[in-house]
């Protein structure tokens, strides 16, 4: 299985490059927080407003980021909401969370299958690729960075975990052992996916990990040893929005 394995290896490689990149700045970082409702988890230096916000409202806070300055209004009814005002520190941070539905376009660069019928584990680097439908929570972590004694600027880090279903296609090799020696020439049989997965973005990229199950389409189905069984595997995009 050479190819299968410089594949693997492609793709490990590439996946490590990106995570490298979890340590720099630019991974997670936003330049503007987007108006919008949040949830209050912490404010540093003031949490007892924190505390308050949580309090009246479930979390619900519209917030509107002013430079270096945080305005928050709690959810009401009535006409004129009171607004609460907090400055970014660069000794304290502000947390806030956001929760919604996630629609994703991943692809699957690694399959693994349990050994089966006297197949050892199968690791399958062909073609897939998958909608990913879940729920999401987005983390927003603020302070205020200091660039020299007189000047500062607001920093935003920003990080999203998800959980949810996915449905897709791809291709898988079918060979004599695959089939319980039914098959023909060997070649790449076409197959649909599910399962489930949770996944990490990073703003620039996403990753998770899947358990799902394959249904071979073509006339070797009925003969498929991993036909409906379980593999593990690993999903990966690219955020383009």
């Amino acid at each position: 299985m050479p190819t299968a394995f410089i594949r693997l290896a492609i793709c490990a490689g590439a996946c490590v490059a990106l995570l490298g990149l979890g340590g720099c700045a630019a991974v997670g970082r936003l330049a503007q927080l987007d108006d919008g409702w949040y949830h209050v988890e912490h404010l540093g230096g003031n949490d007892s407003l924190a505390t308050q916000l949580r309090q009246a409202t479930r979390y619900r806070v519209y917030v509107q980021q002013r430079t270096d300055t945080l305005r928050l209004s709690p959810y009401t009814d009535q006409p004129q909401p009171t607004t609460y005002t907090y400055e970014l520190q660069s000794n304290h941070h502000a947390l806030l969370s956001s929760r919604s539905f996630d629609v994703d376009v991943f692809t699957l660069p690694v399959k693994a299958r349990l050994p089966r019928e006297g197949v050892p584990v199968q690791l399958n680097t062909t073609f897939s690729a998958a909608v990913y439908l879940g729920r999401r929570l987005d983390y927003y972590y603020l302070h205020k960075h200091t660039l020299a004694p007189w000047q500062h600027e607001p920093r935003i880090r920003a990080t999203g975990l998800g959980y949810g279903v996915f449905f897709g296609m791809g291709s898988t090799n079918v060979t004599n052992d695959v089939t319980r020696q039914h098959a023909g020439p060997e070649y790449e049989g076409f197959v649909l996916h599910a399962g489930m997965a949770t996944i990490y973005d990073a703003r620039i990229f996403n990753v998770g990990l899947a358990v799902g199950f394959d249904n071979l389409l073509g006339p070797d189905r009925a003969y498929w040893i991993y036909q409906r069984r379980p593999w593990f595997g690993l999903l990966f995009g690219l955020d383009l929005n």
